[in-house]
């Protein structure tokens, strides 16, 4: 889950620092294009068995118009939830996992078809367990276990039919900002 935003001038010029240094080389050493193929197959893999539509999102650093204003990880991944078009699907079951790893933060934002299924307390429970993942230096591992956990409950909710053929409505590939 994400970190607490600063609240005095030093905190958020640290926060601001972090953001800057950190850019898309950082998010190729923790997620390597190999890492990034895998991913994009296992979210292909996964959304043939169900009519749901999973996105992941890594991004270095914050905008300058978030650190500015002292925005929360979590309102990022509300807008890319928007930009990606997350919200966009048929049965509003899409499912946004968004890392910022400037500030270690993991935020999961579903839809309303989804999120009317599972507790808030079952998505936190699947980002810690993420988290955990990511502490100990594997991302894939744990981006591939919250994929798992993702398609079971998409499965479970919104099965494909055996006649159903899945409808791709999103790209399967990890977005990199």
């Amino acid at each position: 889950m994400a970190a607490a935003t600063p609240t005095t001038f030093f905190g958020w010029l640290a926060r601001a620092w972090r953001h800057r240094w950190m850019d898309a080389s950082d998010v190729r050493r923790v997620l390597p294009p190999e890492a990034m193929e895998r991913l994009a197959a296992r979210v292909a893999a996964s959304e043939r068995r169900h009519s749901g539509e999973i996105r992941i999102c890594v991004e270095a650093g914050l905008p300058w118009s978030y650190l500015r204003r002292n925005a929360p990880p979590r309102e990022r991944a509300v807008t890319l939830f928007g930009k990606l078009r997350v919200w966009d699907t048929a049965h509003n079951n899409g499912v946004l996992i968004y890392l910022l790893l400037a500030e270690h933060a993991i935020e999961i934002v579903a839809d309303r078809g989804i999120d009317a299924h599972v507790d808030d307390a079952e998505w936190a429970a699947m980002a810690q367990r993420m988290g955990a993942a990511f502490r100990e230096g594997r991302f894939e591992d744990g981006l591939t276990q919250a994929l798992e956990e993702m398609s079971a409950l998409l499965v479970a909710h919104f099965p494909l039919a055996d006649d159903q053929p899945d409808r791709n409505e999103l790209p399967d590939a990890p977005v990199v900002l």
